[in-house]
């Protein structure tokens, strides 16, 4: 059984506390079916939906409400420690539509929310390009305006749940400014004539992923999410609070990951004693701890101070992520190891984990990424406070 005493932190309050009961009632009842990953993700999406808990990751149309990222994180490292593509179709139903839940009208609201709430429309979060990942200010696709719509032309890649959502949230160059300021986001629902899946993806860890081609896309210019020019403040305002829940998933994959090695070096026994008794094991453990429990006060520091009213948390959330993501690595590595052959072979949930891990170092932004955010955020912090005499 997982270690749950951090529900007693600070940065919870009681309401938290009784959500983390009622989803572990909930996600130990998943029976995820991983021969067939779309349709997987489709029935997650509906028990999700049917349980209420995608009420947690889009607002309420009209509501003035927002996300509270404490409980993104909650949701996503309970269902990531029990099955990654529960926690997969959790995340993406909330980062496919943070920016309408964030910036939408309230008629894009009222189209899209409910129907992503109740788990009846899937979404998805448009926003990487062949050449433009994590450096977004480069993306090259283009809305043109034609009278009172817009034309859509070019590609985006490594979208999850490309092919089965129902929703996209497309970024696009409008041409207001070069770089950053000449981004706009669009509600783009799936079936719009020009828009096509050009390609399925395969990865280590099956999750909906594709490549879009979007060929004279008509869109009406009631699809424009918030001001002209104003897509890259959007996106990073989404990423903002959906970065700090892959920190938080990459949590639920290592506490997973801490238990598996436990029962196995409990049971398995080396010349007549259990594995644990050797002390390099030990040590392997205490290490295992250590990187659990630094990555989650990592990780609710930076969703109590979002909750909280701070306008933007890009130095925590960035190393939230880097940080939890790279020792939630190496967490399973070691976990692996103490497993020995057992390890590596096909069905062992810590080879689930191994291959699940990897891509979380890679999207929201890459690890070496968060340091650059990290590096520049702390250099303008020390540049702008006043120095002592």
């Amino acid at each position: 059984m997982a270690d749950r005493t951090f529900l007693t932190w600070p940065f919870f309050d009681d309401s938290h506390r009784a959500l983390a009961e009622r989803l572990e009632d909930f996600a130990a009842g998943l029976s995820v079916n991983h021969t067939d990953t779309d349709q997987a993700c489709r029935d997650l999406v509906t028990a999700l939906g049917a349980g209420g808990w995608l009420e947690h990751a889009a607002v309420a149309p009209g509501s003035g409400g927002r996300l509270d990222v404490r409980t993104l994180c909650l949701i996503r490292e309970t269902l990531a420690r029990h099955d990654g593509l529960a926690d997969f179709a959790f995340a993406m139903q909330g980062l496919g539509t943070g920016a309408i839940s964030l910036f939408g009208t309230a008629e894009q609201q009222a189209e899209w929310l409910p129907k992503v709430r109740r788990g009846e429309a899937i979404s998805a979060f448009a926003l990487t390009e062949p050449a433009s990942g994590s450096d977004v200010a480069n993306a090259t696709m283009t809305a043109t305006r034609d009278r009172d719509d817009y034309l859509l032309q070019g590609e985006k890649t490594w979208i999850s749940n490309g092919g089965i959502a129902d929703v996209y949230t497309v970024f696009a160059r409008t041409g207001n400014a070069p770089g950053a300021k000449g981004l706009s986001a669009f509600v783009v629902p799936a079936d719009t004539p020009g828009l096509t899946v050009t390609k399925r993806l395969e990865t280590i860890a099956p999750h909906p992923l594709a490549t879009l081609r979007f060929d004279d896309c008509r869109i009406p210019d009631t699809a424009l999410l918030g001001e002209s020019g104003a897509g890259f403040r959007i996106a990073m305002s989404v990423l903002d609070v959906f970065r700090t829940s892959v920190a938080a998933a990459a949590l639920g994959f290592a506490r997973r990951a801490l238990d598996e090695a436990l029962t196995r070096v409990t049971e398995r026994h080396v010349q007549g004693a259990p594995l644990f008794d050797l002390q390099m094991v030990q040590g392997h453990i205490a290490d295992m701890a250590v990187d659990v429990d630094a990555s989650a006060l990592l990780i609710y520091r930076a969703a109590w101070a979002k909750d909280s009213g701070d306008a933007r948390v890009t130095r925590e959330a960035a190393m939230a992520k880097l940080f939890s993501t790279d020792q939630a690595q190496r967490v399973i590595d070691t976990a692996v190891q103490l497993h020995g052959g057992d390890g590596v072979r096909k069905g062992q949930k810590v080879e689930e984990l191994y291959r699940d891990i990897r891509a979380l170092r890679i999207y929201e932004g890459a690890s070496d990424v968060q340091r650059v955010i990290i590096a520049r955020q702390t250099m303008g912090a020390h540049t702008t406070e006043p120095k002592g005499s």
